[in-house]
């Protein structure tokens, strides 16, 4: 195939593009849970796309969707007007926002919303009285986009070091890691160090001056797979509240469903004043993000024409018809089909086989997740030689037809809300004989 020829010089990210050649993997077809590429073998998408694809490939409603409204308006002057889908989107999200939420803004995908996000929150304390307020409290290990802003409030040095320096005002803490408690604490007892280092940093930063704090509800990262404690959220929404700071959830991922809530601030029971959304929105079928805006936000931004208090922000291809068409689309089955309920039960099941394969491989040292994310961590002291054996389980897996996301000592499932117990037995046991491959070949 010719097209192979020209792999070297398609940047992928986060891959080196010479190793990648050598053994290219092209996608050319998918269906329902499985990927088949342009060689014919076929794959489990168990990561969903990269958790996009949340009613699976090749849903026929959703393409109906999209070409109904290619046929009728492919793209308008973002500037000047709107659409019917845009306006029909939004009246959907608002139906199943967290709670507050008044106002939604378009983009087209997780950077832009977690940029969009920060600096609405900065224009909010500008137009309230408070300008001093710039400051953006992260977290260490977090991601939040590629962007130049996304990245100064993300943690993952992987990730930002070789872009520094970065924007100013960002600030990090430590994430609620519980299973590896950077101060060798144990939940409950460690009275919420991880909570407390908040309020002293913006005690300690001046709270005239801090702007948001911006936090991923669980976090799949570099760093690792983290759920924080229940009340993690609750006591974070407490602070922001006492100190006039706009909490954003970065929703990016745990949004629509993959948790068996439609967003994480209803599992958790802490709703945040800027919900950040994107990837299973659309399913995969069109690049489409938003922010969803709580009332006190959205409030400040409403106005006379010389009051100039409209958001500064914008981008040429956020909430296109199409895009917006594919949201409504795939939001319509999650409720009428109740995928959402569907990843709460199959998120119990996918839990109890990983548990079983945690009870027969010693490798696996903790199981972790909600709903439809769920993760093992490998023991970091089975193979103390090896510095990456996520990526050996991975390598080992995709080698037997599973694609997972796996980190330096972590795998990672979130397959489409649409999957079966069938499915994701299938699933398990293709993780649990890579798990045991890699071990048999590192003991040997």
């Amino acid at each position: 195939m010719r097209s192979q020829n020209i792999v070297p010089s398609l940047f992928l990210d986060f891959m080196q593009m010479e190793e990648f050649a050598k053994h290219p993997l092209v996608f050319a077809k998918g269906d329902g849970i499985r990927l088949t590429d342009s060689e014919g073998r076929s794959y489990i998408d168990g990561l969903s796309g990269v958790f996009v694809a949340s009613l699976g490939h090749n849903n026929r409603a959703v393409i109906e969707a999209v070409t109904e409204q290619l046929n009728r308006l492919a793209f308008a002057p973002p500037l000047q007007s709107t659409t019917q889908p845009a306006l029909e989107l939004t009246e959907m999200l608002l139906r199943i926002a967290p709670q507050g939420v008044t106002a939604v803004k378009f983009l087209s995908g997780g950077s832009e919303a977690t940029e969009a996000a920060m600096k609405l929150a900065r224009q909010y304390h500008q137009q309230t009285g408070h300008p001093r307020k710039y400051k953006v409290i992260g977290r260490y290990g977090a991601y939040h986009g590629g962007t130049m802003g996304a990245l100064s409030a993300g943690g993952g040095r992987e990730r930002k070091s070789v872009f520094e320096p970065l924007g100013t005002g960002f600030i990090h803490v430590h994430p609620p890691f519980c299973h590896h408690c950077p101060f060798d604490q144990t939940y409950p007892s460690c009275g919420r160090t991880c909570v407390s280092l908040i309020k002293r940093t913006i005690e300690m930063e001046d709270p005239e001056t801090v702007a948001a704090v911006i936090v991923e509800p669980i976090s799949i990262s570099a760093a690792g797979f983290m759920v924080p404690p229940p009340d993690y959220l609750k006591r974070v929404r407490d602070i922001c509240d006492r100190h006039g700071v706009v909490l954003i959830y970065d929703e990016i991922i745990t949004g629509f469903g993959r948790l068996g809530t439609m967003f994480a601030s209803e599992h958790f029971g802490a709703a945040p004043d800027i919900t950040c959304c994107g990837k299973g929105m659309s399913g995969g079928y069109a690049p489409l993000a938003a922010i969803l805006i709580r009332d006190r936000i959205a409030a400040a931004f409403y106005g006379a024409e010389e009051a100039n208090v409209q958001f500064h922000h914008g981008h040429t291809f956020a909430g296109n018809p199409v895009a917006c068409a594919a949201g409504i689309a795939v939001i319509t089955q999650m409720l009428e089909r109740d995928l959402v309920g569907n990843a709460q039960r199959q998120g119990t099941h996918l839990r109890a086989r990983l548990e079983q394969l945690a009870a027969r491989l010693p490798i696996i040292e903790d199981v972790r997740g909600v709903g439809l994310l769920q993760g093992v961590e490998f023991a970091r002291n089975h193979f103390p030689t090896v510095p990456q054996p996520g990526k050996l389980v991975e390598a080992e897996a995709r080698a037997r037809g599973l694609l997972l996301r796996c980190g330096r000592d972590f795998a990672a499932f979130a397959p489409p809300l649409t999957v079966t117990a069938e499915e994701i037995d299938e699933m398990t046991g293709i993780l649990g004989e890579s798990i045991a491959a890699v071990s048999a070949n590192l003991a040997a």
